[in-house]
């Protein structure tokens, strides 16, 4: 049977696929990375944020399971591959269980900027010049002024904030790896560490998420947040990961915080302070005055 992977990189969208910069690819994940978790937010009234997380993951799994059938990848993958397609897909489950117990306790924004700063370590260590070096200055600096709110009242809150980052930090890594990875490569190794996950949140969440199962609306909701928070974000996260080395990408994680912060704004009326407005000023800077290294012609070469 033929490698599944091998086809994809000759199917007949892969040429627009390319066509299209990768930076434009992580601002459309930037733009849903928070938009479905401001919307998971207005569920919270109804269902538990564990149970809002499980509704995330497992229909996200079920649209990958549909779209990519991602087992024929599994067959074919080698051990080490397998190993980190496992890893990858705990991590999904721990980080977006955690994730929502933080927006439950702390503004969007806030758990954003505590989420970029392991990030950061990965883009510090791809600086390489000293304008790298002001890019870099500037959107840490912006994420700390982001960071501006009375964290010292949700102390379980901050804990969570800290799993999560962690773990996106670790989530970077784990992807940016899948998506050069010849075996299962991109959206196919993405497909299946979401079925991985779904397993490993299934004890997590399942209990919370039961006033969801029998009512439609709250079941359809919460697809609709499956779909925005960790299809289209994700897909997009390996479209750009492919073209992106690991740092230029870290670093063009710190629009995150001020992406969140404008969706706090537009969709939970969560208004920010004067210097959270100049945090995502500087953000968004030290994004436009970095410079990606020349990239290397065979990961150019490689298939979306």
């Amino acid at each position: 049977m033929p490698n599944p992977n091998l086809s994809t990189a000759h199917a007949p969208g892969a040429a627009a696929v390319r066509r299209v910069p990768p930076h434009a690819y992580f601002v459309c994940s930037a733009v849903f990375h928070y938009l479905g978790p401001a919307f998971a937010v207005l569920l919270f009234a109804h269902v538990e944020p564990l149970g809002v997380a499980w509704l995330r993951i497992v229909s996200a799994a079920a649209v990958f399971a549909v779209w990519r059938r991602p087992w024929r990848s599994w067959r074919s993958a080698d051990r080490a591959t397998r190993r980190s397609l496992l890893a990858w897909g705990a991590v999904l489950a721990v980080m977006n269980s955690g994730f929502y117990l933080a927006i439950d306790r702390l503004p969007l924004g806030t758990v954003a900027a505590i989420e970029f700063l392991p990030v950061i370590v990965l883009a510090a260590v791809a600086v390489r010049t000293r304008r790298n070096l002001l890019a870099l200055t500037a959107a840490v600096t912006g994420v700390y002024l982001l960071t501006d709110v009375h964290l010292a009242a949700e102390p379980l809150g901050l804990l969570f904030a800290a799993l999560n980052a962690a773990l996106f930090a670790l989530y970077v890594v784990l992807a940016h790896r899948a998506s050069r990875n010849p075996a299962v490569r991109g959206i196919d190794g993405l497909a299946l560490a979401m079925l991985i996950a779904s397993a490993a949140a299934l004890p997590i969440g399942v209990a919370q998420a039961v006033p969801a199962l029998t009512d439609p609306r709250l079941l359809a909701a919460g697809v609709g947040v499956g779909v925005c928070s960790s299809v289209i974000p994700y897909v997009c996260d390996q479209l750009a990961m492919a073209r992106l080395n690991r740092g230029t990408y870290a670093l063009l994680v710190s629009l995150l915080p001020a992406t969140a912060t404008v969706i706090g704004v537009l969709v939970l009326v969560q208004i920010p302070v004067p210097p959270e407005i100049a945090g995502v000023v500087l953000v968004v800077l030290g994004v436009a005055v970095h410079r990606e290294a020349a990239p290397d012609v065979r990961e150019e070469s490689a298939p979306p």
